[in-house]
C-alpha cells in the first residue's frame, strides 16, 4: 500500500510538472494569436496549440484519449457541446476529442492556476455562479459566440461530480441557451477518466486510455421554453446510455 502510494505521488508530481511545463512552452503563442488575430480567427489558432498541449501531455504521460462517434460530427456547424465531468483529465479529452474549435463555459476560480489560468482566460467564457451579473455577461458571451458560428461546451453538471452516481442532475443553461438560440445539442461521455484520475483521491492516478464517446446531434429546431424540461430529460438519458455503454477494463 505505501508503494502504490509512493508511485502515485511520483507519477503526480511527475504529470504535474508536464502539464506546466508544456503550458509554459504554448502560452507565449496562445497570448500572441488572440492579441494579433480577430477573436474567432485567434481562438482556431490557440486551438492548434491547445492540442499540441494535449497531445504533448498524452505522449508523455502515458494517458492516451481515444473517441468514438466524433467522425458523424460536421465541423462547418455550431453545437453546444455537453458532457459529463468527473476528473481533471477531462479538459485533456475534449481538447484531443472535439474535431474542432470551441468556446468553453468554466469557473472563474480556475483564473487562480498558474500558467494555466492565463490561457484560461483568453479562451474560456467564465462565470461566477455568485453572481447574477456574471452570469448574465456568460450567458451574452456564449449566445454571441453562437450567432458567429462557433461552437461552446457546458458542463451541465455545473461542477465537477464527486459523488458514485454516474450523473449528477442537471443545470437548465445549456437546454435554454439550445431553444433561444435553436443550436444543436451534441452529447457525449467521458467513459472512464475517473479511474485514472479520482477526483477524490488523487494518488490512485494511473496511465492508461481514457475514452470518449458522442453520441448523436439533438435537433431543437422549432422547440420553445416548454420544451426545456423535456430537451434536459434527452440529453441527461443520451449521455447515461453512453455511461452505461462503457467497456471495460479501463
Amino acid at each position: 500500500m505505501r508503494i502504490r502510494k509512493l508511485i502515485g505521488i511520483l507519477y503526480l508530481l511527475y504529470s504535474g510538472i508536464i502539464f506546466f511545463v508544456l503550458m509554459l512552452f504554448v502560452c507565449p503563442f496562445i497570448i500572441l494569436s488572440t492579441a494579433v488575430f480577430k477573436e474567432k480567427t485567434g481562438r482556431k489558432i490557440s486551438f492548434f496549440f491547445l492540442k499540441l498541449w494535449a497531445w504533448g501531455f498524452s505522449i508523455f504521460t502515458l494517458l492516451w484519449f481515444t473517441s468514438k462517434g466524433d467522425d458523424r460530427i460536421d465541423t462547418s456547424k455550431a453545437y453546444i457541446y455537453v458532457g459529463n465531468h468527473g476528473s481533471f483529465l477531462d479538459a485533456v479529452a475534449i481538447v484531443i476529442c472535439i474535431p474542432q474549435a470551441f468556446s468553453p463555459l468554466g469557473k472563474i476560480e480556475m483564473l487562480k492556476i498558474p500558467v494555466f489560468g492565463w490561457i484560461y482566460k483568453r479562451l474560456v467564457v467564465m462565470i461566477d455562479r455568485s453572481s447574477r451579473t456574471s452570469r448574465d455577461h456568460s450567458v451574452a458571451e456564449l449566445r454571441k459566440d453562437l450567432a458567429e458560428g462557433q461552437s461552446i461546451l457546458i458542463f451541465p453538471e455545473g461542477t465537477m461530480n464527486k459523488t458514485s452516481e454516474p450523473l449528477n442532475p442537471f443545470f437548465d443553461g445549456a437546454f435554454r441557451l439550445a431553444i433561444e438560440t435553436q443550436t444543436p445539442i451534441l452529447p457525449f461521455a467521458i467513459l472512464n477518466s475517473k479511474a485514472h484520475l479520482p477526483r477524490i483521491d488523487p494518488l490512485l492516478v494511473k496511465p492508461g486510455i481514457i475514452k470518449t464517446s458522442f453520441g448523436e446531434a439533438i435537433n431543437v429546431k422549432g422547440m420553445v421554453a416548454e420544451d426545456l424540461e423535456m430537451l434536459k430529460q434527452k440529453t441527461f438519458s443520451s449521455i447515461l446510455s453512453l455511461l452505461e455503454k462503457r467497456k471495460t477494463p479501463t
